[in-house]
């Protein structure tokens, strides 16, 4: 029964969604909708968020099946559903993928109808798009000319395509880009101390081990893999100048291979709390001008999303900004007496009447009675000043 009533409520919450997604564009031109359906705007909605959740549900779908379907004993058993989740997400992939190149020009920087989407196609985002479908119609074009099971492993690439819902991705390239001078200069260090300690190793090892250290880049894989404490062991110095010198080298490379290691997760720490002041910020501006609208309230939602915050998280850093506004308005108002603050409220609605009959106001006389754009007591009081 309970299970029965879950799929009822989802059921429920899907229609609801279809039906204010219809609502909120209606009017507006087929590509807007598509666009609506695959980016977070003030117009897609909960609908926007179950088409993300479908297509990272087929993507882990489909990984899981590529991985079974390796197994002979799995494979055997379950083949014909092998093939009919690798079609199944093949078209859903092939449909999104076109669809994505089809709404792109709503971007700006694709607004072009041929040359923005040809940009697009090439953009990283598109590209993982296409290396997650290509093999499969690859291997029906040439199969008959090529052996193209090798193309079979390019499928896991769509595992990628993850990383377009989570936006992970865009705070490490962002952490990586405040940081890579640092890094950069990290990463030469551990590529100097890997050349050195493998001369090292070749001058000291190559006598007693021809066949193992018979050139500097043969010992570059056990420089290697000593210095980020591995160790296979499959290549080892034997002579006493050698082991003497891999302990010192490895207790050495303990703090240099940590070095990138601490650097990122410091970094992407840093961005991560960069991002979520800048959207405490961008609320705090907003409920100082008066702009929470409904329309505003789904792009923090989207917002919100992006950087990893939970509805408990927003809840806080809206109550955290309120209270400090509160605050603020008070000490600005706390010297002044009763016929003070009348005159300062009798300023500010002279202020407001002037702004409002103004001629330029009239270029925005339009967006503030939507609803869209405004709260109802935006529009009430607009109203009043009008008159």
């Amino acid at each position: 029964m309970r299970v029965f009533l879950k799929k009822i409520n989802a059921i429920g919450a899907l229609m609801s969604a279809i039906q204010f997604f219809i609502r909120k564009n209606k009017g507006r031109t087929f590509r807007q909708k598509v666009f609506s359906l695959l980016h977070a705007t003030p117009t897609s909605g909960p609908l926007h968020r179950y088409i993300d959740r479908l297509i990272i549900a087929a993507v882990l779908v489909s990984v899981v099946s590529i991985v079974l379907e390796t197994v002979p004993a799995i494979h055997a058993i379950f083949k014909n559903e092998f093939a009919f989740l690798e079609i199944a997400t093949i078209i859903l992939f092939s449909v999104e993928y076109v669809a994505r190149v089809y709404s792109a020009c709503e971007v700006s920087k694709y607004s072009d109808p041929i040359k923005g989407r040809l940009r697009y196609m090439v953009s990283i985002p598109a590209l993982i798009d296409l290396v997650s479908i290509l093999p499969f119609f690859l291997g029906i074009l040439l199969d008959k000319v090529v052996d193209t099971r090798f193309l079979r492993i390019f499928r896991l690439t769509r595992l990628l395509k993850v990383t377009r819902y989570t936006g992970t991705l865009n705070t490490l390239i962002k952490a990586i880009s405040r940081e890579n001078r640092v890094l950069f200069a990290s990463a030469f260090m551990m590529l100097l101390l890997v050349i050195l300690t493998a001369s090292l190793g070749y001058e000291l090892e190559h006598d007693a081990q021809p066949d193992k250290f018979d050139s500097i880049p043969s010992a570059m894989y056990w420089a290697v893999i000593t210095l980020a404490s591995v160790g296979y062991g499959d290549i080892s110095p034997i002579t006493p100048m050698g082991r003497a010198m891999t302990v010192v080298i490895s207790l050495i490379g303990i703090g240099i291979f940590a070095i990138p290691a601490g650097l990122m997760a410091s970094a992407f720490t840093d961005q991560l709390r960069i991002d979520r002041e800048t959207f405490e910020n961008e609320f705090r501006d907003a409920l100082a001008k008066g702009q929470i609208s409904h329309t505003y309230q789904h792009a923090l939602t989207a917002e919100a999303e992006r950087l990893h915050l939970s509805q408990q998280d927003v809840t806080r850093i809206m109550e955290k900004v309120k209270h400090e506004l509160k605050f603020k308005i008070s000490d600005s108002t706390a010297h002044l007496n009763a016929d003070q603050l009348l005159e300062k409220y009798r300023q500010q609605v002279s202020q407001l009447r002037g702004l409002v009959q103004s001629d330029d106001f009239q270029q925005v006389h339009d967006l503030v009675l939507k609803i869209d754009t405004t709260t109802p007591l935006e529009r009430e009081v607009f109203e009043s000043l009008r008159k």
